[in-house]
């Protein structure tokens, strides 16, 4: 597995791992009406958000470098 492939894999597991951190404060919020879980909830979306688009410059960056 190449340096590329892995980090690709990595900014996914990271922002699908942002995602359900994001979920589990919301609803957390949505139970205990705490103004903290619902920050961390936001700021988890905004995270996961930030690793996508930093996915994307990273594949377009490493377009010509091969996944194998």
């Amino acid at each position: 597995m190449s340096l590329k492939t892995f980090h690709i894999f990595f900014i996914i597991l990271a922002s699908l791992t942002a995602f359900g951190f994001a979920a589990w404060e919301i609803n957390f919020y949505s139970v205990n009406k705490n103004l903290i879980d619902l920050v961390l909830g936001l700021f988890s979306i905004f995270v996961g958000l930030s690793l996508i688009i930093y996915g994307k410059k990273f594949l377009e960056k490493l377009k010509n470098v091969s996944f194998m």
